[in-house]
Formats: structure tokens, sequence, C-alpha cells
């Protein structure tokens, strides 16, 4: 469960008192350069954003779509490794010290950078939460105890094939908030049901205090709203990560503009799912 200190915790404590859901954006770390998403990233709160998830690229992200797949090979393309990403976290501490930051990946890149030598960084940077989803509950011990040990929380995925017993694993040091995938699949594939999600959201609540947060198949304000009345949070990613591609040229360099566009955008999904 999380603990009441942390960020992530007192943000969801504090939209619990104001009745709200939480916006989570999902936007994958260096895409399109390392310099606009450092300018992207900054204007997340504004826009609205209660808990930032940075995509960590990965050369094989099992989990992702065709949108976040091309938004890693640009960010590879830019030069993204996890200790530029962990420097532009320390950046945004800079002028934000409230806004929680989870990092989400995959396994592999974090052996190779060493495990520990991670989780002491991204502590130090000012990450709040990890979601690794490549590693079931039998196997993520190695990153999470330790990481919990620096007070991180770890974020575990729950999917629509998620029956009760193995939700009671799931559950078991889970911290931070539950993910709810809301289809099963990749991401940005499928559209998201909110009747069908709030059937499912209701019979993870007597099972977790941690608050529900939606992703998966979450693209336009009229969606994000509607799962807002059903759940604690409300993730969207590849519709951010297409709207990037979208201000684009030809030679994946962004157009005029594009940093504007995306947190107006942002904005639009913000209220919604803040009942605007």
């Amino acid at each position: 469960m999380s603990r009441p200190s942390s960020r992530i915790g007192t943000r969801f404590a504090a939209l619990k008192s104001a009745n709200r859901a939480a916006f989570i954006p999902f936007v994958t770390a260096g895409d399109p350069d390392l310099a606009t998403f450092a300018e992207i990233l900054a204007g997340l709160p504004k826009a609205g954003c209660d808990v930032i998830e940075i995509g960590m690229p990965f050369s094989d992200p099992m989990a992702d779509g065709p949108a976040i797949q091309q938004a890693n090979l640009r960010a590879f393309g830019a030069g993204i490794k996890l200790g530029k990403i962990l420097g532009l976290v320390a950046d945004f501490r800079k002028t934000d010290d409230e806004t929680p930051i989870v990092l989400m990946g995959y396994a592999n890149p974090i052996l190779f950078y060493g495990a520990e030598k991670f989780l002491d960084d991204a502590k130090a940077s000012g990450v709040d939460g990890l979601i690794l989803a490549d590693l079931p509950p039998e196997e993520d011990a190695e990153f999470r105890a330790p990481a919990q040990k620096r007070g991180l929380d770890f974020i575990r995925l729950v999917t629509p094939t998620t029956d009760e017993a193995r939700l009671k694993i799931l559950l078991e040091n889970a911290g931070g908030f539950l993910y709810y995938v809301s289809v099963a699949g990749t991401t940005g594939v499928k559209q998201a049901n909110a009747e069908t999600v709030g059937r499912a959201i209701a019979a993870i609540r007597p099972h977790t205090k941690l608050p529900v947060a939606v992703g998966f198949g979450i693209t336009t304000p009229e969606q994000a709203r509607a799962i807002a009345k059903v759940a604690d949070g409300v993730v969207v990613g590849s519709a951010i990560v297409n709207r990037i591609a979208s201000n684009l040229d030809a030679d994946n360099k962004p157009r005029p503009g594009l940093v504007a566009d995306i947190l107006g955008f942002v904005a639009t999904l913000a209220a919604a799912a803040h009942g605007n």
C-alpha cells in the first residue's frame, strides 16, 4: 500500500478529497527529441496532469502498440538512455517538487544499467514509482524489494483476464496505485468500454485500498470523462504519442507549435477526466 508521505499517495488522497479522478498522461522519454520532450514534460502539470507516466524506451516493448514503438525509435535516434531519462526527471524537479512521476518500462535496460544503481539514481532524481511490464510478481523481487526500501512505489498491472486468486498475488506488496489494463493486447489498438471497466473495478475494490487507474484504449476526451466516472485515474498514452507524430515533418523533426499543440490536447483530456 502506498505510504501516506509519498508524492503518489499524497496526490491521490488530495484528489479523493476533491472527488475527482487523476489524469495521467503517458509520454515516451526523448520523443521526438530531448529538448522538445523536456518542454512537454515541464508543461504537463499546468495542462492539468496529476501524475506523469514516462516510458523508458526499449527495443522489444511487448505491451506497447505501433505508436509507442515508433516513439521509442525516435527517442533512440535522439540518443535517449536511462541516465538521460533520470537527468530529465532531475531537471523537472528543479521547478516541480509535487507532481508524481512514474517510470514505465522493461527489466533488461535496468539490469544492464545495474538494478541497485538504477534504483538509487531514480530515487535521487525524483522518481516516485515504477511499472515493469514484463515482470510478474513471482519474478520481480529483485526490483520490488529494493525499490520499496528506497521509497519507490512498485505499481502492478491488472488485466481483464486476472481472476480473484491472481489478483490477491498481484496486490501483495503493490504500491502507489493499481494500473488496470482496460483491454487485452497492446496499447493504442482497441477502445476501452466504460461499462465493462466499471464492472471490473467494482470487483477489484473489495480487495484493495489502492487507487485504481485505467489505461489502454482511452483516446478521446469523451472516453476519458466516461472512465473517470468509474475509476480513480485515467491514463492516456497512444493518443498523445500519435499527436506528437502528427506534428513532425518528413525527417521526424518537430514542426513549429508542436509543444503548444500537445499541451493543448492534453489539457482537453485532463479537463474531461476532471469532469469539466
